[in-house]
């Protein structure tokens, strides 16, 4: 059976981990993208309602994401992953009984549980199958499935809602997420807890929720996203008062392969010379297409902006993960996951109602510059804080 400790990256357990990993995210951004169509044309929904079955299925997630360790850990990465991703695939068949608002909004938020609890086991698992001196790569490649989640998704989902119904669309995308779960039975994971202190009665503590080794990390994660919501939230509104509103797919088009682009390169660049050489790069390349991108005023400018941004962002988020997983001890991988993602998905959350906030105040270019300023500043963060424990990196 494959371990950590198998010389070749792209081993059967690796890559069945990255198909799993992304026919799940080809479905919620599929998902994410046509539900507000359907909520509109079909339910007789507004926008405040379409923009709550999105925070519904966020607020969920994040409210578990904190107990998806104490679960791992609990129950074990085989069953935690089974259970989970089934009742994740059984929610995905939901979405074809939502004939009302008020059904489909408790779907998404039943939903959201199961994809937290999902989305953290299977990044410990993944890591069983990554070799020690090739985690940088390999967790970006993993990372990078979820890029291509990103760009499949809304593609497959668009272009199949233009000549079908939104049922027959859902089914399509329920069929998919099943046919990943398929790649479950073929992995080798661990089917009993392998720490037995999770088998013992305890009284909870700090540290069943949060494992305290990669909390710097990711608030620094945190800070990163809180930038990060200014792209995925408000980047098509901001395209369309510049204008260049027909040209918003192709910016996240651009992003994506940007982001993928580089993977590759950083994942050798951060095994073979340490997180620093990646980290503070991709930073600055971050704030730099934020700045770009609030003084756009054509398609070139977006463009590169949209190059900047994905090739930063693209680059820090798997450094960063890596990191935090790197800091726990691999009984606590699950905990510094969800620690992790707890904080990331915190980021999102907040930039989604402060920049909206302020956009509707300021402007968009005001917000990008502060947006800029705040990820170029997160530097100080990262060197005297995240960076303290990690100086020989």
């Amino acid at each position: 059976m494959p371990t950590s400790n198998t010389p070749t990256l792209w081993n059967k357990s690796f890559i069945l981990c990255l198909f799993n990993n992304l026919f799940l995210f080809i479905f919620y951004f599929a998902q994410t993208t046509i539900l507000p169509i359907y909520i509109l044309k079909d339910l007789g929904g507004n926008l405040t309602q379409a923009g709550l079955a999105m925070t519904l299925f966020m607020v969920s997630s994040i409210a578990v994401r904190p107990f998806s360790g104490l679960i791992i850990e609990k129950f074990g990465q085989k069953k935690t992953l089974f259970i989970s991703e089934a009742l994740f695939c059984l929610f995905s068949l939901a979405y074809l009984l939502a004939d009302n608002l008020q059904v489909l909004l408790l779907i998404r938020f039943l939903h959201g549980i199961w994809f937290s609890i999902v989305t953290t086991v299977a990044v410990p698992i993944v890591n069983e199958f990554i070799p020690e001196k090739r985690k940088g790569e390999g967790m970006g490649y993993f990372v990078m499935s979820i890029n291509l989640g990103i760009v499949l998704g809304p593609f497959i989902a668009l272009t199949l809602i233009q000549s079908m119904s939104y049922q027959m669309v859902a089914g399509f995308l329920a069929f998919s997420v099943w046919l990943g779960f398929l790649f479950c039975f073929f992995i080798p994971i661990p089917s009993k807890p392998k720490h037995s202190k999770s088998s013992k009665k305890h009284k909870l503590s700090r540290d069943d929720f949060i494992e305290i080794k990669a909390l710097n990390i990711s608030i620094m994660a945190m800070i990163i996203s809180f930038s990060y919501a200014s792209i995925m939230s408000f980047i098509s509104t901001y395209a369309e008062s510049k204008h260049l509103l027909n040209y918003a797919s192709l910016f996240f088009i651009v992003f994506a392969i940007a982001m993928m682009s580089l993977r590759p390169i950083t994942g050798k660049i951060y095994d073979q010379h340490g997180a620093n050489y990646v980290i503070y790069p991709a930073i600055l390349l971050f704030s730099l297409g934020l700045v770009i991108l609030s003084q756009i005023q054509s398609l070139a400018g977006l463009l590169i902006a949209a190059v900047c941004v994905g090739m930063g962002f693209g680059s820090a988020q798997p450094c960063l993960q890596t990191l935090a997983i790197q800091r726990a001890e691999k009984h606590r991988i699950g905990h510094a996951t969800s620690t992790f993602f707890t904080m990331y998905d915190l980021g999102i959350a907040l930039g989604s109602i402060l920049l909206g906030l302020l956009i509707s105040k300021q402007g968009y270019s005001f917000t990008y510059l502060l947006c800029a300023t705040t990820t170029a500043l997160s530097l100080l963060f990262y060197t005297y804080v995240v960076n303290r424990k990690n100086i020989s990196k």
